[in-house]
């Protein structure tokens, strides 16, 4: 059986699987389309990160295809019912790069709340800024709002709780009765109620048709004066040109943005140039341990699909 791999995966993982399968791991194919389609026509197995669209033309053109693994968690990129109607079985790395996301969420909201970590060159340059970074926020006894209370989003939470930090989330699959709540500590809002009292809101939904633009520019207003917004989960549920303008008004003391309508990210777009904006190209949930975990996942959940598991 043939295994195609159109993103970077880690070696061991890749060599893990060529003891079971020919395997080409060419994470060029990203970028190559045509070459894409014509490769896919041999594969058994498919493994893809978030830029590899996983769509109708790719699944006709791969007529072997058992198995996609998604390296991460997000499956916006893959046609779920036409891979279930295929009989393909998609295969997540649930919870591997959690931690990775988590804590990337925390040290963007502790940059920004105290907003001194931008001004080294103006001390290594002789000035000496001391009264303008003076005036920065702790994190303790402020609100984390939580938008998605699944797993990264529960874990977010407990290290924000380990700051002395309240936490009040919303999720629309978690009843105000579910476990959760009380096992967690949060606090269960609706969204515009958590907007308006968080000191800082991290965003952890899919992203389909009922949470594009989820945060307009309505809800941005809405938000709490001074707040900062961290969203790791997809580009599309933050309106950017929005976020950019209450920015630049001083409504929010600041953002971080590591996903993106478009990306790569267009230069010259609405958040050029926006203050106390922290931008990352969509690698929050990439470090070494999470690529390791990822990569180790996915090799084995790819592996059991296409065996059934045998020896």
């Amino acid at each position: 059986m043939h295994v195609l791999i159109s993103e970077f995966m880690d070696a061991p993982a890749v060599d893990a699987l060529r003891q079971r399968f020919d395997v080409r791991y060419a994470p060029d194919l990203v970028d190559a389309r045509d070459a894409l389609l014509d490769a896919a026509r041999q594969a058994d197995g498919l493994i893809v990160r978030n830029r590899s669209q996983v769509d109708a033309a790719l699944l006709a053109a791969a007529p072997r295809l058992r198995a996609v693994g998604r390296l991460g968690v997000g499956l916006d990129n893959i046609d779920l019912p036409g891979c279930a109607a295929r009989g393909i079985q998609v295969v997540p790395a649930t919870g591997a790069n959690a931690r990775a996301v988590a804590e990337y969420v925390i040290g963007t909201v502790l940059a920004l709340l105290r907003g001194a970590y931008a001004s080294s060159a103006d001390v290594a340059a002789g000035r000496w800024p001391r009264t303008a970074l003076s005036q920065g926020l702790e994190a303790h006894g402020r609100t984390l709002g939580v938008v998605g209370f699944g797993g990264i989003g529960q874990l977010t939470a407990r290290l924000a709780a380990g700051l002395g930090m309240r936490i009040v989330a919303c999720d629309a699959a978690l009843p105000a009765t579910h476990p959760v709540w009380a096992e967690s500590g949060a606090t269960p809002l609706p969204l515009d109620a958590l907007l308006a009292q968080a000191d800082a809101v991290s965003l952890h939904v899919p992203l389909n048709a009922d949470t594009r633009h989820l945060l307009n520019a309505d809800r941005i207003r809405g938000m709490r004066p001074g707040a900062i917004l961290v969203n790791t989960s997809r580009g599309g549920i933050v309106d950017e040109a929005a976020l950019a303008a209450a920015l630049r008004m001083g409504h929010l003391r600041g953002a971080a943005l590591d996903v993106f309508d478009q990306e790569p990210l267009p230069g010259g777009g609405p958040l050029a140039d926006a203050p106390n904006l922290i931008l990352t190209p969509h690698i929050a949930g990439l470090t070494q341990e999470a690529n390791t975990r990822v990569s180790d996942m996915v090799a084995a959940g790819v592996t059991i699909a296409l065996t059934g598991g045998a020896r």
